[in-house]
């Protein structure tokens, strides 16, 4: 019978992983069990994709607001902290700002506005145009901020972030202050000593303002890039792509993923025979309409991956084939033109008539993104997702 189904995302549940399991063998095994209660069979170029939160966990990649602290106090000493550019989250950035606090003597707070690098508004900008304000040049005091804009609070969250950041400062006893400006030199007027909170702008904020005469100037990814007294840590993000897992700490990214994903691949490949390719994943790409919020606060959607999922789709659009190149044709011969076309088609389709429209992104953020919605980020308990059909086209 002719196939009817392309592709298939399935989220898998597993065990609840704790610190010091092998996530290995747990992917693996639920993998078999899967197929065997649902009775799919497992293909060459199949993929597994496994949550990054559960790589972490079982590394117990683990640190806290104190470790924070200490590595903050190391970097800049008793110099007044510019914390430039954070996202505007609870999850995401609270904890680690509390543990800068905790480890400075005062901090100068700059938000961008009207939203942070990821859509998180603190003011809608036909508002910005209403006041006259420019965000591009205007830089605002806290209470011109107020003054123009008023007390908002996030539509999702329910949280004013400008008084919840500043609270968390004032915890600690600091002094802070908050000021507005997408200009990274502004900073530069009140301290010379940088935390620039960026995520997918950090390099280019920190070139700025170092050649603009920043002194000590680091990023989120600076801090935990090693360890602290035995914490966690990331040597290529460090904070980056960090959760809330307590009142005082967090879980960090997963770091050394490739061996993981490579030792899966391994042992389906010895349980089954297929070649199946794995993947870790964080955050999907992928813009959220009505909030306008871009779920990638990760530094990367994908981490690690197998050799097969390097590189981006080289596909053709079926209506424009249809619409165009074989506008003549119906039924049976229209798809037997169209698959002899596919069966064809060069090697590299860049700049291609027959490409145009379709999605010229990284295969890994194409499947991350498939992979977080299906997996979702509450209760569902599938951390891993296992993806069939994939790499199919219109003639398989």
């Amino acid at each position: 019978m002719e196939r009817v189904v392309g592709t298939v995302a399935r989220g898998l549940r597993c065990p609840i992983i704790n610190q010091g399991d092998n996530i290995e063998e747990i992917v693996v095994d639920s993998v078999l069990k899967a197929a065997e209660v649902e009775g799919f069979q497992i293909n060459d170029k199949d993929i597994v994709s496994i949550t990054e939160s559960i790589v972490a966990r079982a590394q117990g990649n683990y640190a806290t607001i104190d470790h924070i602290a200490k590595d903050v106090r190391a970097k800049f000493g008793e110099d007044t902290v510019g914390v430039i550019f954070p996202i505007l989250s609870r999850n995401r950035f609270a904890n680690c700002l509390r543990g800068i606090a905790k480890g400075a003597k005062k901090i100068v707070l700059m938000l961008s506005y009207p939203s942070d690098e990821v859509g998180n508004h603190l003011v809608d900008i036909d508002t910005l145009d209403d006041k006259g304000v420019n965000p591009w040049t205007d830089v605002l005091t806290e209470k011109q901020f107020r003054d123009h804009f008023g007390y908002n609070k996030h539509p999702f969250t329910g949280v004013d972030y400008i008084n919840y950041y500043k609270t968390l400062m004032e915890e600690y006893g600091i002094e802070c202050e908050v000021i507005f400006s997408n200009n990274p030199k502004t900073i530069l007027d009140y301290t010379k000593s940088v935390l620039v909170c960026d995520v997918h702008t950090r390099f280019r904020t920190k070139k700025i303002l170092k050649a603009n005469g920043g002194e000590k100037i680091y990023g989120l990814d600076n801090i935990l890039s090693e360890s602290i007294d035995g914490s966690g840590y990331n040597e290529d993000y460090g904070l980056l792509g960090s959760n809330k897992s307590t009142e005082e700490g967090l879980k960090l990214f997963p770091r050394n993923c490739q061996s993981t994903v490579d030792t899966i691949q391994q042992m389906l490949k010895e349980k089954t025979g297929k070649n199946v390719e794995v993947m870790v994943y964080g955050d999907g790409a992928f813009k959220d309409p009505v909030g306008k919020i871009w779920e990638l606060a990760d530094p990367v959607v994908s981490p690690a991956y197998t050799s097969g999922l390097q590189g981006t789709p080289n596909e053709v659009k079926l209506k424009y084939l249809a619409d165009n190149n074989f506008a003549d044709l119906r039924g049976e011969e229209l798809k037997q033109a169209i698959s002899q076309f596919i069966n064809n088609k060069d090697a590299d389709l860049v700049g291609s008539m027959e490409s145009q429209g379709t999605t010229p992104r990284k295969l890994t953020d194409l499947i991350g993104s498939l992979s977080d919605l299906t997996s979702g980020s509450g209760d569902k308990g599938t951390p891993i997702v296992f993806i069939q059909g994939y790499f199919d086209n219109f003639t398989k």
